[in-house]
């Protein structure tokens, strides 16, 4: 194994074997936890310098939360351990036969490598879709998106031909899956119950927030009951629910469904897939469905014990029965800390322990005092499922800060009936319309 060694006021420590956690996500953040006093040095590396809580991204996207609240440097939360280091830095490739990693600052070595680099969009392969929909796969996408929501209800308040003023004021979130779900109810709230007041000028009966669904139902990993409930909920919250209709296209603000239909809408946001991390298709290994990295029950490579794969980019079977594990938070979390623990067993001369899954269950928010829960065989919704809902998000937010903020502007938003942070941010002004001036 190739090593590292440190100097401690000027003597010479015995060399440790080095660890790489690529990705600071939910997965990378807890395998590098607990290493963090371990008899190994660390070396994180992330494109973005903070560990974000992706979970509510869409309150970002919908005004309802500042991006900063919902993000935390990642070197802060490190600071106190000695042998955990961080670097801002892009992996390129990894060349698995040679442990060596090509990234956008220096070529690294390692001897364990923990990949968790999260997930991506999945467009099934058709560019166009990427083009002319928003994501929402990081704080960056949540401020356009929220930017051009916005700016949309501006450009609306001026717009005097109809069609194109409907055609401004119409959302569609195509996914039925959790985040299209929270998504669409968040907006619903953004529209009715603030911008109404901002914009008294515009009708809002002329707003359409659709969501779009391939399936027959939405939330598809929940019980019926409760995909019912939430599709009832949204109804009732003015949000159009189309189900059985796959998008074939989305251009120039037209969506067009498998049966020929359209739907102008001038913002579209892509919730209807995920797929691994691009780089999992740099390491020719064998991938699975949605270019998920196939890993072993102790979670690292076949044939590769020193290189382990978890959270969304890992692929593996078990969970249910058969199914693969879902790309969900608490697996992440849960296969960082079995990772870590592994590599501890490696050094040590312990047999690798496959990995166990504890379900919490499943919850999904949808709009004000309103959420569906499955846990334990328990099915809730409404206001209790809503509650513990609110519980469970605040605990797992990195920092007592951003506990707080949150926490104070959910407060603020439900007594107030307000969104706080709508701002368009950025330049987006047309150039300066040139007059005719009248004649004296």
């Amino acid at each position: 194994m190739s090593k590292t060694s440190i100097r401690i006021k000027g003597k010479k420590q015995a060399t440790r074997p080095r660890v790489i956690i690529v990705g600071v996500g939910f997965g990378g953040l807890n395998a590098a936890r607990n290493l963090a006093g371990q008899d190994v040095d660390v070396l994180m590396l992330d494109r973005n310098n903070y560990h974000g809580f992706w979970p509510l991204l869409y309150q970002v996207a919908t005004a309802g939360l500042e991006a900063e609240s919902i993000a935390y440097p990642v070197r802060a939360i490190f600071h106190r351990s000695r042998n955990i280091r961080f670097r801002m830095t892009e992996v390129r490739s990894i060349d698995i036969a040679t442990r060596k990693i090509t990234t956008t600052s220096k070529p690294l070595t390692y001897d364990y490598l923990v990949l968790a680099a999260g997930s991506a969009n999945n467009y099934f392969g058709n560019n166009a879709l990427a083009q002319h929909t928003f994501g929402l796969k990081d704080i960056e996408d949540a401020e356009r998106l929220r930017n051009k929501m916005l700016l949309a209800f501006e450009q609306a308040s001026t717009e005097r031909d109809g069609q194109r003023r409907k055609a401004m004021m119409t959302f569609a979130i195509i996914g039925g899956g959790p985040t299209g779900v929270e998504l669409s109810g968040a907006l619903s709230e953004l529209v009715h119950h603030v911008l109404v007041k901002d914009y008294p000028m515009l009708d809002v009966s002329e707003v359409r927030i659709i969501l779009i669904e391939a399936a027959d139902r939405i939330l598809a990993a929940f019980p019926e009951s409760l995909q019912k409930s939430a599709c009832e909920k949204l109804e009732s919250m003015k949000v159009e629910v189309r189900l059985n209709a796959p998008v074939d296209t989305v251009e120039n603000d037209l969506i067009r469904l498998k049966d020929a239909s359209t739907i102008a809408a001038s913002t579209v946001i892509w919730a209807a897939g995920v797929r691994s991390a691009p780089l999992a298709d740099t390491l020719n290994v064998e991938l699975a469905r949605g270019s998920r990295v196939k890993i072993t029950p102790e979670l690292h490579l076949p044939g590769h014990p020193e290189v382990f794969v978890i959270g969304d980019m890992a692929y593996l079977e078990g969970y249910k029965g058969k199914d693969a594990y879902p790309m969900v938070a608490q697996v992440a979390i849960q296969q960082g800390k079995h990772s870590a623990n592994n590599i501890l067993r490696a050094l040590r001369g312990e047999a690798l322990q496959p990995f166990k899954y504890f379900d919490p269950g499943t919850m999904a928010t949808i709009g004000r005092r309103s959420a569906v829960l499955d846990a334990f065989g328990v099915q809730l919704s409404g206001r209790l499922a809503w509650f513990g809902w609110l519980f469970i998000h605040i605990m797992y937010l990195v920092g007592f800060r951003n506990r707080l903020i949150v926490l104070t502007n959910w407060a603020f938003n439900y007594f107030s009936f307000e969104r706080g942070v709508r701002l368009i941010t950025g330049n987006y002004l047309p150039e300066e319309e040139v007059l005719p001036t009248k004649e004296t």
